[in-house]
């Protein structure tokens, strides 16, 4: 099955690190060739075994896309299909962990597609060509990537596409990223700059509840505002598969309402507040045992409220039930730390304070 399938349903960074990516029971490190294992872990978010470094490698803008692309040691990491997790291990030929992050470079907020592609190049030849997965980690968020191959020391260029949005966008984001984007980074590679990176284990934390600080890096990190930052009145909270799910109504309807109120749902991550990105959200509002909605919240991004999830409905009231459903989990590859998070995620029941 092809990958977008699986989704429908500069500056170096130093020690700044990178959650490596874990098998069930087990992680290995590409530079190490070591295996460590994490005995007992449950449905959440964890603290991973180790962090492996990266550095950012060149930078590039399309109109008002910008793009950073970074690299780290080649590591597995889990895909996700329904709900069903897949390790994907590091292949005999791939030498890096290829990263991307994309936002507007006007308001910096980092934007979400479900199809990002690179083809790096050498001499002006084609070394490495596939689909870049959306990635959740604990330092960088959300981000897309995958192992890579290159061919030694050398000038490479990597050509990326960037597909159009398909969220709803709001604000100062509305009218533009109707279209893709090709963005071309020009780079140097030598094998010292990954073997050079930093590494770091974590004997004490490694599978206890937790998660790494995000990293200080040269490109804006996705973080959704603290519940009591949203712009508009917070309804009520609830939480489901280690994920916090806020529900808020935004000060102003975006233009897509046509009268009433807009609904929005804002699920993050713990500790970080990392958005989660491509999940199936339904959701059904009553009052008084009448059904006002019943309906999915669509996907929607803007620059003070993040990535989140959001319907027009007549209006909120406080005392209103607000029942939370979600059919598919997060379509995002995900790091250690992240791969028995956000899976299994029961219904969640709330009553709204307006």
């Amino acid at each position: 099955m092809d990958r977008r399938d699986l989704l429908a349903a500069g500056a170096a960074l130093g020690t700044a690190g990178l959650a490596g990516c874990a098998g069930l029971f087990e992680t290995q490190s590409a530079r190490r060739g070591q295996f460590t294992t994490v005995e007992d872990r449950g449905p959440q978010v964890y603290h991973p075994t180790h962090s492996d470094g990266m550095t950012m490698i060149g930078s590039g803008t399309d109109g008002r896309y910008r793009l950073g692309l970074m690299y780290s040691y080649a590591h597995a990491f889990w895909t996700i299909t329904g709900s069903d997790t897949n390790r994907a291990d590091v292949g005999d030929e791939e030498t890096v962990h290829l990263m991307a992050t994309v936002w507007d470079d006007e308001t910096g907020t980092v934007l979400p597609s479900a199809n990002v592609s690179a083809e790096v190049l050498k001499g002006g030849e084609t070394v490495d060509s596939r689909s870049l997965w959306p990635m959740l980690s604990q330092n960088m968020g959300y981000h897309f990537g995958d192992n890579m191959v290159l061919d030694g020391d050398g000038t490479y260029t990597a050509r990326i596409e960037v597909g159009a949005m398909q969220a709803r966008r709001l604000g100062a984001l509305r009218d533009a990223f109707d279209e893709g984007a090709t963005i071309e980074v020009e780079f140097d590679h030598e094998r010292s700059t990954i073997g050079d990176l930093p590494y770091e284990e974590f004997p004490d934390e490694k599978g206890n509840a937790g998660a790494l600080d995000p990293a200080e890096m040269d490109a804006p990190i996705a973080q959704v505002p603290e519940p009591d930052a949203l712009p508009g009145t917070v309804l009520g909270s609830a939480t489901s598969g280690d994920a916090e799910f806020v529900a808020f109504r935004p000060d102003d309807a975006p233009e897509f309402v046509d009268g009433g109120a807009y609904l929005a749902v804002s699920p993050r991550t713990p500790y970080n507040r990392y958005p989660l990105p491509f999940m199936g959200l339904a959701g059904t509002l009553s009052r008084g045992g009448e059904t006002l909605f019943e309906d999915r919240f669509e996907p929607a991004v803007g620059p003070e409220i993040g990535y989140h999830y959001g319907a027009g409905v007549e209006a909120v009231e406080s005392g209103d039930s607000l029942a939370l459903t979600v059919n598919t989990p997060p379509g995002v590859a995900r790091h250690e730390g992240y791969e028995t998070a956000f899976i299994d995620m029961p219904e969640m029941d709330l009553t709204l304070e307006a």
